[in-house]
């Protein structure tokens, strides 16, 4: 960020251009709000959220706040010009006048984030000239509903967070072997069955320990359509992820024919990589092609995520059908089984205009054209996407995990994975060192994974500051942390109003310690050599 010495601007994710003047715009019961039509929504959004923090009606008109349609800015791009008279915001398309609007907002005192009046005071921003726009376009976050399932106000706080941090995909996690979170009407024994487990593990599963609780919830497809519908307001793209074909315990626990054994299962109540995995029957195939038909219903956005992640061939390789499949379609062996089931899949969603997603081990298959990769086992895996001509969001484990614990000693909770620390968040570039295909490089996301995330309160203390600190480093070109740590200051009471228990920088509050929930740390030195091992087939 450019900006004179003694800048107040605390915006986060850092602008690209900042310059201050000495004077300040007051805002004032008189100051007006207006917007050219195709730029209606930003503006209509300022008001809903200042007025009642402000007491500031805003009303429709000239004298005061503008929202400006203009040519020649990239859509996500915007200006910022306040003067001692009045504020210009200056964009080309919806995007970039909302990422205006969120600017605005932090350059007022914090108390602006509150829901209500807190007392009478002056609200005014500095005389600011500012120039904008992200580093890159794909600026994610995911987070999994299916190991603890988020309730729905809960994940409409989590959109308006995401959007106050200039972040424009959330990742939902929707399927997996603890749970399934998506009312599909075709098979409502989805949701029934396999949306509730017995108990849950208490802390890292090397303990066995259990809580002994009954854990369970899902969306209806209203609820979908209502988040989604949020979603889109402010810029936020939804991307479901519907496993497959590991990771379906819960699916195969509430119909037991799609899965490789005569004994039924139940839903998982254990962490961690799960034998059970699907069958490769024409029936399973019909199956979940009725699921992704109702998916692509409730999810109108390009990308549908299909996983492809961690899948056992142990029941494949024992199963006679499976052998059956593999001599039918002249197939190697159980890798080259998933490749073509997964191949079924994406040229599906191809064939429907969609974009499918995969995790990165679909890349020791082949992937036909089209498909996007998650790469989330480093740089390798990048690297390796990329060059084979596929697009790449890119989420390794060990930078981009914010499950993983952000500090040394047991005061945090449920420590697991190697130190991922704020710094280090901010610090991140989602691009190899030498990769030439840098255009391949749509941008990354971050990830909450929610074994040991089991409410909405520890979801915060693991986001926050580091969900900060990651949009910055993929909003801005220049990162300086030293002057991130001076506006984070000023955010957190931002965070504050908001009321997200983030993690301070002295350590948890003693409320946000699990001293009934071990974990499993581990040393960065343990977690490489664990990457080096699950990337030692793969040739880039």
């Amino acid at each position: 960020m450019t900006a004179t010495p003694a800048t107040p601007v605390t915006a986060i994710p850092a602008p690209s251009s900042c310059v201050t003047g000495e004077g300040r715009f007051t805002f004032t019961s008189t100051t007006r709000l207006t917007a050219d039509p195709a730029l209606a929504r930003a503006a209509e959004w300022t008001r809903q959220v200042l007025t009642p923090a402000t007491g500031l009606r805003l009303p429709e008109g000239p004298g005061g706040v503008e929202f400006r349609l203009v040519e020649g800015l990239a859509p996500e791009e915007y200006r910022l010009t306040a003067t001692t008279r009045s504020v210009l915001i200056e964009a080309s398309a919806p995007p970039g006048a909302f990422y205006g609007a969120q600017t605005l907002r932090q350059l007022l005192d914090p108390a602006a984030y509150r829901a209500a009046r807190t007392g009478e005071r002056a609200w005014s921003i500095p005389e600011v000239t500012i120039r904008d726009a992200p580093r890159y376009g794909w600026r994610g976050c995911l987070i999994d509903v299916a190991r603890h399932f988020l309730p729905k106000p809960d994940l409409l706080r989590y959109i308006d967070l995401l959007a106050a941090h200039k972040l424009n995909v959330l990742h939902l996690h929707l399927t997996d072997d603890q749970g399934w979170r998506l009312e599909i009407r075709k098979y409502p024994k989805l949701t029934e069955v396999g949306a509730w487990r017995r108990e849950s593990p208490l802390g890292a599963r090397r303990h066995r320990l259990f809580d002994g609780r009954p854990h369970g919830g899902y969306y209806t497809q209203d609820d979908i359509r209502e988040v989604v519908s949020y979603a889109a307001d402010r810029f936020v793209t939804i991307v479901p992820e519907i496993d497959l074909p590991g990771h379906t315990q819960a699916a195969i626990a509430a119909y037991p024919q799609l899965g490789n054994l005569a004994t039924p299962l139940e839903v998982r109540t254990e962490w961690g990589v799960g034998e059970n995995v699907l069958n490769v029957s024409d029936e399973t195939i019909a199956f979940f092609t009725d699921v992704l038909d109702e998916v692509l219903e409730l999810f109108p956005g390009r990308y549908v995520c299909v996983g492809g992640d961690e899948t056992p061939k142990t029941q494949w390789n024992e199963s006679v059908p499976a052998k059956e499949r593999i001599r039918e379609l002249g197939l190697r062996d159980a890798d080259e089984l998933q490749s073509w089931l997964m191949r079924h899949f994406t040229d599906y969603l191809l064939a429907r205009g969609r974009k499918p997603l995969g995790w990165d081990e679909l890349l020791e298959g082949g992937l036909p054209p089209g498909v996007t990769v998650g790469a989330w086992r480093g740089h390798t895996c990048t690297a390796m996407a990329a060059r084979a001509g596929h697009d790449v969001v890119v989420s390794p484990f060990a930078e981009t995990y914010l499950d993983f614990r952000q500090a040394e000693g047991d005061q945090e909770p449920v420590p697991i994975g190697s130190v991922t620390s704020l710094e280090a968040v901010h610090s991140f570039d989602p691009v190899p060192p030498g990769l030439a295909e840098r255009d391949r490089i749509l941008g990354a996301q971050a990830a909450l994974w929610t074994e040991h995330i089991d409410s909405p309160r520890l979801l915060d203390y693991m986001a926050f500051p580091r969900l900060a600190a990651f949009a910055e480093a993929m909003w801005s070109d220049e990162r300086d942390f030293d002057d991130f740590l001076v506006r984070l200051a000023v955010h957190e009471k931002r965070l504050d109003a908001l009321s997200v228990e983030y993690r301070p920088a002295t350590g948890p509050h003693p409320w946000q310690r699990r001293p009934d929930a071990p974990g499993h740390p581990r040393t960065r030195a343990e977690i490489d050599r664990e990457l080096a091992i699950w990337t030692s087939n793969l040739h880039p």
